[in-house]
């Protein structure tokens, strides 16, 4: 959910007369340029703790070191190209009709512009993209992780197919909530990992055994996680920057994350899993960023249910893969609120309206939060009014501030808690 209202028939302009000669040819009006100070002020800001600790802070063997920068090679690579082919894609939706109104500009000539929607299928190629020819530099055919590598590509490339249907069909809610399901299937039906939880130290005396073998509650766990990080991005959003933003934050933290493990552990095959994790994030940051360029307020594009699913889908199976499902939940602290106070509305108990948006004021420029049931709303209730822009930022500051907790709380609980 994007602040947009679809195109209608109503919306749409009446075809032009047949052009004769003398008729100049109609140029379609360029998208406003990428945001590229934006996007070189995060990267500079996150790639020196990063290469810290990949270089300096752990001790990490040279083949996995050099995976992991074939892999970052790549997205270099795919930045460029996607931040290159978004402009192209644009002009292709906008003549197919797919295109929005941005709705908290309503009232101002901002919002009259004609935004091309459904960008995130432009991410979502070069993701795969980018995955698939990894597999020639990491994988070899006999590679245990190969299987569910390919498996998660798949879950991946469903979950684009189904947002993008979604973005053209407009699906009902209940429809929506059965999306995932059905994309995360390929990485159920290919998981060969344990199905078993470590159980927390304070709990051992009184579940009576210090591992425990779900079996396929497991499984079932995996496919509802994989359905709440898809709905739960595409929830909270709403802001020109929202949707990517967070996912810049959460997916830059798991990237930190996984580094941490890979460094403080001895097992092999632990290192395994967070390396995969690594090899799926940093084409999903990459490609990620080159979006935010375009999306970052005053947004040029709309990335449409498909980035969010996406974006959702593959935090999720990498959650999933690399066995840190508990982590990333804490990582999606703020979605996890936001579903909370959506949860009524929902489910019906409370009306709901097809645009759970806070109000504008086209005299002020600034938001005021309404009674719905979002973490937005709810935010500016507390705080009052605020423009666009800086509501966005303070958002996307909680979500780094929610990051930050969750890797205090791994630091205060180990060796305790588990």
């Amino acid at each position: 959910m994007a602040a947009r209202k679809r195109a209608s028939a109503a919306d749409t302009k009446p075809s032009p007369p047949p052009q004769t000669q003398e008729t100049t040819t109609q140029i379609d009006p360029p998208i406003a340029p990428p945001k590229k100070a934006l996007i070189f002020k995060f990267c500079l800001f996150f790639s020196i703790p990063y290469f810290y600790l990949l270089y300096q802070h752990y001790t990490i063997e040279q083949e996995l070191r050099r995976s992991i920068l074939i892999n970052a090679s790549l997205c270099v690579t795919g930045f460029f190209l996607t931040q290159r082919m978004i402009p192209v894609a644009s002009r292709y939706v906008l003549k197919r009709g797919l295109f929005g109104f941005d709705i908290n500009k309503k009232g101002t000539p901002q919002g009259t512009v004609e935004v091309p929607e459904s960008l995130g299928i432009v991410v979502g190629i070069v993701f795969l993209v980018l995955a698939i020819l990894f597999q020639y530099f990491n994988f070899t055919a006999d590679s245990n992780w190969l299987v569910e590598y390919n498996a998660a590509l798949a879950s991946i490339c469903f979950m684009i197919l189904l947002g993008f249907v979604d973005d053209v069909l407009d699906v009902p809610w209940r429809v929506k909530l059965l999306l995932p399901s059905i994309a995360a299937l390929p990485l159920l039906m290919a998981y060969a990992g344990h199905t078993t939880i470590i159980i927390p130290k304070p709990l051992i005396s009184y579940v009576g055994q210090e591992v425990l073998d779900l079996g396929w509650v497991y499984k079932l766990y995996m496919g509802l996680l994989a359905v709440f990080c898809t709905n739960s991005i595409n929830i909270h959003a709403g802001l020109n920057g929202l949707e990517v933003g967070q996912t810049v934050v959460i997916a830059s933290a798991i990237l930190i994350h996984n580094l941490m493990q890979i460094g403080a552990s001895s097992d092999p095959e632990y290192k395994q899993a967070h390396a995969f994790s690594i090899y799926l994030v940093q084409p999903l940051l990459a490609t990620s960023l080159a979006l935010l360029s375009y999306n970052w307020y005053p947004s040029s594009v709309f990335v449409g249910d498909t980035y969010t699913y996406f974006a959702g889908m593959t935090m999720a199976v990498v959650g999933i893969l690399g066995h840190y499902s508990e982590t990333l939940l804490i990582f999606f602290l703020p979605q996890v609120l936001n579903f909370l106070l959506s949860l009524p509305q929902l489910s019906g108990y409370v009306k709901c309206p097809r645009h759970r948006l806070p109000r504008f004021n086209p005299e002020t420029g600034l938001l005021t939060g309404t009674r719905d049931g979002t973490l937005i709303n709810f935010y500016l209730r507390m705080v009052g009014p605020k423009s666009e822009k800086m509501l966005c930022i303070h958002l996307l500051l909680v979500q780094a501030l929610g990051c930050c907790f969750c890797f205090m709380l791994r630091y205060l609980l180990a060796g305790w808690y588990k």
